[in-house]
Parts: structure tokens; sequence; C-alpha cells
């Protein structure tokens, strides 16, 4: 649970460095205003706000969230965010049902394409 967590805590400055010192994840935030979390099934994580090209995230959960991404158990999801190859692992993780993806499935690839500049 603790990588988990911590793993949360990291994602929020791996982003805005992508977006910092890469102009295209720049360009992929630009406009971009939404709030998404990842948690677990028991309800642990954080939720992300994107607003400005600047990403901030907060303990708990958010009932507004654009999507969410609910995994199984922190194992799995740990294992899938840190997934050399995120993209295969995240389809698996759908597939198996270790991972239930509810809310707005548009703002979801967009989150996978922020993502990809990781």
């Amino acid at each position: 649970m603790l990588k988990f967590k911590f793993l949360l805590m990291i994602l929020t400055k791996l982003m805005q460095r992508a977006i910092n010192k890469n102009p295209k994840a720049a360009a992929h935030t630009q406009g971009e205003e939404l709030i998404f979390q990842i948690q677990t099934a028991s309800g642990s994580g954080r939720y992300y706000i994107v607003k400005n090209q600047r990403i901030r995230s907060h303990a708990g959960r958010r009932d507004n969230a654009d999507f969410t991404l609910s995994f199984s158990s922190a194992k799995k999801a740990f294992s899938v965010l840190s997934s050399k190859d995120s993209t295969a692992a995240f389809l698996s993780a759908v597939g198996s049902k270790d991972l239930i993806i509810s809310g707005d499935y548009a703002k979801v690839m967009w989150f996978q394409g922020l993502v990809a500049y990781l």
C-alpha cells in the first residue's frame, strides 16, 4: 500500500515535469481542465486537478471527478502504473477486471496521451 501511495504522489511531479520540459506534453494539456482520480476498490487513492497546464493532487476521493480509475488492490495498481509498457498493462488490467474505469472515456484517453510523455 505504501508503494502505491508514494507512486500516486510522484505521479503529480512526473506529469508536471513532462509539461514543463516537453513542448508536446505542454501542447497536450493546453486548454484542458479536468479532475480525475486513481484509487483502490477499498477507497485509498488521490485525485488530480488539471488546470492552466498545472497539475495538483490531493489525498482522498472527489465526487465530481471527470473519470476514475479504480484498481482491485494497491499491489495491482502499483504493478500497472509502474509498468514499462503501460498501455499493455492498462488493457490487461481492464480485461481481467483488476481495473474499473468510470466516467468520461475521452478524458481517460487524454490521460493515456499525457502518460505517454512520462
